[in-house]
């Protein structure tokens, strides 16, 4: 409890991070807990299933959060995309689903969704405006993905406009930091080519091979400033909110504003774990979308730029990376 200046008291706002576990959840919930003054709700997959409809809805009744964040997901890089398309589509598909309706049932004042930046076409205009979604053919690689994040926003969008609910949505690009996966097939590039350079490194293995020809573009956001970003809208004045979207385009793109080639980026890495061998580029496995940068002067426009510089986030992962293997080597 808190109390006001003329003496009453106030409940501190109870939150809910949904996928308060995973690598955004958890940056998320360090943010929340750094600011303060808030109650944090958290339940694993074991204690919430959120493609349970029946079970969302006796949680929110239960614990009547007034704020969510909407950050549960099944996520992966292209391998995972590709391998589990049905899995990648009904998962997010009902976990925002029951989600956002049960959230609207229960009355929470405010919800973000976390979406991703595949939302915006294959060929899309670079860099990406939110504008540019639904204007051209989506990446094959990770379209049933990208669909179920689109239907957030537009879920988001639509209890908005028939009901006046605060739900807002953002867009982060690419995101690595504490937490990643690093599955040898399912995780994204960076935990990839993290792991795979250091089990190189360890063997003294003469080259390292990487998917792709290495001409893409991406754009990479450390997933603490990407959690501040989330909160820094998710605090706006809901006039500020909507005076810089619209009500059929209110997301906000989360990113930098900077890229570089996943050549230049496994040359970066290597670097930071400290590999001396060769890199290989093995060109017959797919590229994906040539470039992937967003436009986020909707997000500068509302205050707020990322802080950590690239190298200095990968040293941070690494180093992350290596204290928990020494966990696990002493049990």
């Amino acid at each position: 409890m808190t109390a006001t200046n003329n003496g009453s008291a106030v409940r501190a706002p109870r939150v809910y991070v949904a996928g308060h576990s995973g690598m955004v959840g958890s940056a998320i919930v360090r943010v929340l807990e750094q600011q303060g003054g808030v109650q944090i709700i958290a339940r694993t997959h074991a204690e919430l299933d959120l493609t349970c409809q029946a079970d969302v809805r006796s949680f929110f009744k239960d614990e009547a959060p007034t704020h969510v964040y909407l950050a549960a997901a099944m996520v992966g890089g292209i391998h995972a995309n590709n391998t589990y398309p049905a899995e990648f589509i009904y998962q997010n598909l009902m976990i925002e689903a029951n989600v956002v309706h049960e959230a609207w049932r229960a009355g929470v004042q405010r919800l973000m969704f976390l979406g991703s930046s595949c939302i915006y076409p294959r060929l899309a205009p670079q860099p990406m405006g939110e504008d540019a979604l639904l204007t051209g053919t989506l990446e094959p690689t990770n379209e049933p993905y990208a669909v179920a994040k689109i239907a957030g926003i537009k879920l988001c969008e639509s209890y908005n406009r028939q009901y006046g609910t605060d739900y807002r949505s953002v867009m982060p690009t690419n995101l690595y930091g504490p937490g990643d996966n690093y599955h040898p097939e399912n995780s994204h590039v960076i935990p990839a080519l993290i792991r795979r350079f250091h089990e190189a490194k360890l063997a003294h293995a003469p080259n390292v091979v990487i998917w792709g020809t290495g001409a893409p573009r991406r754009e990479f956001l450390y997933v603490d400033d990407m959690a501040a970003a989330c909160v820094h809208v998710m605090d706006l004045e809901k006039s500020v909110y909507n005076a810089c979207t619209q009500p059929r385009l209110s997301h906000i793109n989360l990113g930098t504003g900077e890229d570089l080639s996943i050549r230049e980026l496994a040359h970066l890495i290597s670097d930071v774990v400290g590999y001396p061998g060769h890199i290989e580029f093995d060109a017959s496995k797919p590229d994906g979308p040539p470039r992937k940068l967003l436009n986020v002067s909707r997000l500068e426009g509302l205050g707020w730029r990322a802080q950590t510089e690239l190298r200095q986030g990968l040293a941070m992962v690494y180093g992350n990376y290596m204290s928990t293997l020494q966990q696990r080597a002493n049990g």
